[in-house]
């Protein structure tokens, strides 16, 4: 057996690597894409260890062990979604020096020469090896430890790297930390030799900044500052800081190998994972050693639509990074565009890894091979992209509806969800039309909101007021029935409601105080009906939702005063609180901490809100969030609040919905 170093070494003098030289703007621009290649392709790895693993007792295991591998599998899934910050990071890094974002990369299994020889990118399913291999990727500079079996470079080799050349090339490093100690080196250099303004000649306006993607940590870079913050975090996120924290990817994946490695010690035969394919491909390959062709004439058409997905993410975020012709509206919805397709990932990964990969044996069974499509992104032209992504979006929808119909009904969701897609795609498109749309569906969505935006409201008059009740909207606060009684008459039978019973100005003070809107008035008296707040508020109530007292543009409803919105996930009315939070076993303190803000030059204005598709709550405008006695937790013009019930960062998101499967 293999002696595996202890978890905890200590690492050694960081500078015993080789430096990494970055001598231009090419050299940097170099690496940084070598940076978006290898982010992109562990991201990938992380997700197919993470998709081979099995679910539960459907998949035969027991209720400890089902409960064991989730949280494996959750491990996994959330570096993931870490690499995909890190992508995104790297983007903007690109964007910042004048160079293009890049989502390209090469097919896996990665040859050998592309990347450094310790740095074996391939896919592989769960297993003590694939835990192996990933600590050793993310290990941090001078901690040694073995790579797993099997993952080593056929041959030692090495990429040899000329200064004196014009041309950028490969450079060897040993980690991926020691790569971005490199690129954070070279930014420091060439602000000393060009200056931040030469270096910088991006403009910032084209970068994905935490406005348009719900990531965590994702900044805008626009200086040597804010470029060293990029770099740092991605360092930090995945080795650890020098104290290697729990949450760093590498002690996260150490965690889950060593309960691996103790689990079969006591049993050698408990398999946690799909006997999935090492290196599946999707075309016959010329040189098949090393690869499984993935024959099987249901499991290829699985495999077809799973790669057809992932390419479309890529598509959007082709287009949502590193320009800015589009209007900020239009690019938030192409990254929406790319959740909805990553998210769509996971059910068509569960499956293949359920279905054999060939038809000469039930083993291996098949796995997403991510396949790169030699036009996977990029658009030039603004009217052709969007009709291009109407057009793959609906054709993606129709293939996924044959599938479920056919193959498998899991894959139904991802169907009528690029249904969705199409239809957002086309309404949050540019203006200007250059080609017609084909005709798009309507979702389930689009009736939901449609419904909402007319309920069912009672109506009572007097000779000063007209009276308005929302039932749907109630959280039964209950100001209405113990700050007015002779207006609001509890537990009667008939009419309820009278509005002649008190004076207008009374009237009109009960409804201000009801927090979710539910109640509301018009004048008849020709005196001044409700107005907008002068500072915007959300309060953050105890086990409860959030209620907003802003000017509100909340899409899908109009504008609004007063709101109370769901944030435990199980509202039958999202986005709004239908206090289905009482008879959940959901906790959320009304009293979080206090975060440093500045105080707003301007606190009133619109706030605008938009509820995310199985996503949180995007606001932007100016406000200042408050505890449920009042007390400031944050003063901000842009966030991103939770609505799943999931987050440990509450009332903010923190990509928790993701992996909960939320739906909206």
């Amino acid at each position: 057996m293999t002696n595996h170093a202890s978890s905890s070494a200590p690492p050694s003098s960081k500078h015993a690597e080789p430096q990494i030289v970055t001598h231009d703007r090419e050299q940097l621009a170099y690496l940084l894409t070598e940076a978006a290649e290898i982010e992109h392709g562990l991201m990938c790895c992380y997700l197919y260890a993470a998709y081979s693993l099995k679910r539960g007792e459907e998949d035969g295991l027991d209720a400890a062990d089902a409960a064991m591998v989730k949280r494996w599998r959750e491990a996994l899934v959330d570096v993931a979604i870490d690499e995909m910050l890190h992508l995104a990071l790297v983007a903007n890094l690109l964007a910042a020096i004048g160079s293009a974002p890049h989502f390209q990369r090469p097919n896996f299994p990665v040859s050998p020469g592309y990347h450094p020889a310790g740095v074996v990118v391939e896919l592989a399913p769960f297993g003590l090896a694939t835990m192996d291999h990933f600590v050793y990727l993310e290990r941090p500079e001078g901690v040694t430890v073995p790579d797993g079996e099997g993952f080593g470079a056929p041959a030692p080799y090495e990429r040899v790297f000329d200064r004196g050349r014009l041309v950028p090339s490969a450079q060897d490093y040993a980690t991926v930390g020691h790569l971005y100690r490199g690129i954070r080196d070279g930014f420091e250099a060439l602000v000393r030799t060009l200056g931040e303004d030469r270096l910088f000649v991006g403009d910032p306006a084209a970068q994905v900044g935490p406005d348009l993607a719900p990531l965590d940590a994702l900044v805008v870079v626009e200086d040597l500052a804010s470029a060293q913050r990029a770099v740092d975090t991605i360092v930090e996120q995945g080795e650890g800081s020098p104290q290697n924290p729990e949450k760093s990817h590498y002690r996260r994946f150490v965690a889950v190998r060593d309960e691996l490695r103790a689990t079969l010690a006591a049993r050698p035969d408990f398999e946690p994972a799909h006997p999935s394919a090492r290196n599946p491909v999707m075309r016959k390959p010329p040189v098949p050693a090393g690869k499984v062709h993935v024959e099987a004439a249901a499991t290829a058409r699985v495999l077809d639509f799973g790669n057809a997905v992932y390419a479309f993410a890529l598509r959007c975020l082709g287009r949502a990074f590193g320009e800015a012709e589009d209007p900020r509206d239009a690019r938030r919805a192409l990254v929406d565009g790319s959740l909805v397709a990553m998210h769509g990932l996971a059910p068509i990964m569960q499956l293949l890894a359920r279905l054999p990969a060939t038809t000469s044996a039930p083993r291996p069974t098949a796995g997403l091979t991510f396949t790169m499509q030699r036009a996977t992104v990029g658009f030039t032209q603004q009217g052709a992209a969007w009709t291009l992504l109407h057009e793959r979006a609906t054709q993606i929808a129709e293939a996924g509806a044959r599938l479920a119909a056919e193959v498998d009904p899991s894959l139904e969701r991802v169907a009528s969800d690029f249904t969705a897609l199409a239809t957002t795609l086309d309404r949050a498109r540019p203006a200007k039309r250059t080609l017609p749309l084909a005709p798009s569906a309507p979702s389930a969505g689009d009736e939901a909101s449609a419904a909402n935006a007319s309920p069912q409201v009672e109506e009572a008059r007097s000779e000063h007021a007209i009276l308005r009740f929302e039932a749907k909207r109630c959280i039964h606060a209950r100001h209405c029935v113990l700050g007015a009684p002779e207006v609001f008459l509890a537990n009667v039978a008939g009419p309820w409601l009278h509005p002649e019973a008190t004076t207008v100005e009374r009237l009109a003070e009960v409804a201000h105080a009801c927090p979710s809107g539910a109640i509301t008035y018009e004048r008849r008296d020709g005196g001044p009906g409700e107005a907008a707040p002068k500072v915007n508020v959300v309060r953050i109530r105890e086990n409860g939702p959030l209620a907003v007292h802003a000017n509100v543009e909340l899409e899908g409803t109009g504008a609004l005063f007063r709101a109370t919105l769901c944030r435990c996930g199980a509202s039958k009315n999202k986005p709004f609180c239908d206090g289905s939070h009482t008879a959940l076993p959901f906790a959320a303190t009304g009293e979080p901490e206090t975060k440093p803000s500045e105080p707003l030059s301007t606190r009133d204005g619109v706030l605008r809100i938009v509820p995310m598709r199985d996503g949180p709550l995007r606001v932007e405008g100016n406000l200042e969030i408050c505890s449920g006695t009042g007390r400031t937790v944050d003063r901000l013009t842009r966030a991103a609040l939770c609505r799943c019930g999931g987050s440990a960062k509450k009332p903010f998101c923190d990509g928790t919905h993701a992996k909960i499967g939320f739906r909206s």
